[in-house]
């Protein structure tokens, strides 16, 4: 496996619409789709059911140039589904139980003994299947663990939370997310310095949609980023799931932090341009591929 691979762990969805329409989502399917399109080639591991959702994924899946041999098929459950609701640019979800990224399962997946950076977020370790297949993952893994955080009501609990982020190296969360898990009332760059040094991390990233970002990294480093202008909003689904798979390849690639956040921040700020969380037209991820160059 090459020193700047990627796999991704999570669920795979499709995010549903008031007026009909859906989109491939999921966060880790969504960082899995970005990664692909910039050029990155990453592992994703899911499940999805043996329906005409998960037909059109793989279908997708396909067309975008994504492996499809860490995504298992469930013939009882079916392919997960969230309704998205937009008031004023952003989101709220409604997420089924019992979906079939709930019960990924260890014996099928193409993983050994594995290098290089491995994602998950907390969603897909809601349930206890798909949890025990992780924990069974994690300790074979020898490179650096990135946890995205997505707190999705009533999905999630703290102490949960602070066991993943315990067990990562990197970790990325909003500042909604920042404020739920340390209510305390301290500056976002105590925090931040706060969770570096009780958890070990070599990174903590706050993301904080229109004002940015702020990183703070194992050497007590804090760097900040800020949108290049104004950003023309059509919804901010997926918006951190498009800064995650930049900030994953920046890790992956050795890209000074600051060059990544940059890069992130101005990859998400052209997402929230977009309906929906994932693009399919090769166009949108080609001119960031040549720019990065």
């Amino acid at each position: 496996m090459p020193a700047d691979s990627i796999t991704i762990f999570g669920e795979a969805l499709f995010d549903c619409f008031a007026d009909g329409s859906r989109i491939l989502g999921g966060a880790p399917f969504n960082v899995a789709w970005h990664l692909q399109g910039l050029g990155a080639e990453p592992l994703f591991v899911s499940r999805i059911g043996r329906d005409s959702a998960g037909a059109e994924l793989l279908a997708a899946m396909q067309t975008q140039g994504m492996r499809q041999n860490g995504v298992e098929i469930d013939a009882a459950r079916p392919t997960g589904s969230v309704t998205v609701s937009i008031d004023n640019g952003q989101p709220s979800y409604h997420i089924l139980a019992e979906q079939a990224y709930d019960y990924i399962a260890a014996p099928e997946l193409p993983i050994g003994h594995e290098s290089g950076l491995l994602y998950h977020g907390s969603l897909a370790l809601r349930h206890g299947v798909s949890r025990a297949t992780f924990e069974q993952i994690k300790p074979q893994w020898r490179g650096p663990v990135f946890f995205d955080v997505n707190l999705r009501a009533p999905w999630w609990n703290a102490d949960d939370i602070h066991t993943w982020i315990a067990d990562a190296d990197w970790l990325k969360l909003n500042d909604e997310e920042l404020a739920l898990l340390l209510p305390e009332h301290q500056a976002i760059d105590s925090k931040l310095l706060l969770l570096q040094q009780r958890y070990d991390l070599q990174g903590v990233v706050v993301t904080r949609g229109e004002h940015g970002a702020l990183a703070l990294t194992a050497g007590g480093e804090f760097v900040e980023v800020k949108p290049a202008g104004s950003v023309t909003v059509v919804d901010t689904v997926g918006a951190g799931d498009a800064f995650a798979a930049v900030l994953l390849m920046g890790i992956a690639r050795g890209w000074p932090l600051a060059s990544a956040l940059e890069r992130a921040q101005d990859f998400a700020s052209a997402i929230v341009g977009q309906r929906g969380a994932t693009v399919s037209d090769p166009e949108f991820y080609r001119r960031f591929r040549e720019a990065w160059h």
